[in-house]
Order: structure tokens, then sequence, then C-alpha cells
């Protein structure tokens, strides 16, 4: 078996966490965040046209 600790026997285990971590972070994960992102967008977008036509409804009826 090999020593992975080092001459000093001294083992940093929060330089395989950050390595572990910049590993998951690469991952597929950032797919996700990007298809997670977009459905508050649409989501969004679909109120704010919403919003206008319930206002552009509510001033044709005040006017008529």
């Amino acid at each position: 078996m090999a020593n992975t600790q080092g001459p000093q026997g001294n083992h940093d285990p929060a330089g395989s966490t950050q390595m572990f971590r910049a590993f998951v972070d690469e991952g597929p994960q950032g797919g996700r965040q990007r298809q997670a992102s977009s459905g508050p967008r649409i989501g969004l977008i679909v109120g704010v046209i919403v919003a206008v036509a319930i206002v552009a409804a509510v001033a044709w009826l005040a006017l008529k």
C-alpha cells in the first residue's frame, strides 16, 4: 500500500475536499441549473404578458 499522507504523516483533508467540490461543480449540475433558470424566466414573461392583457382589458372596459 502506498503512503498517501506524505513523509511526516500530516494529511490535509481540506485539499481532497476542495478537489472533490471542484469535480462536482464541473459535472452535469451546470446543465440542471440552466434548465432550472429557464423555467422561472418563461413564467415571468408569461406573467408580464397576462398582466398587460388584464390592464388593457380593464382600460378598454373603463373607456367603453
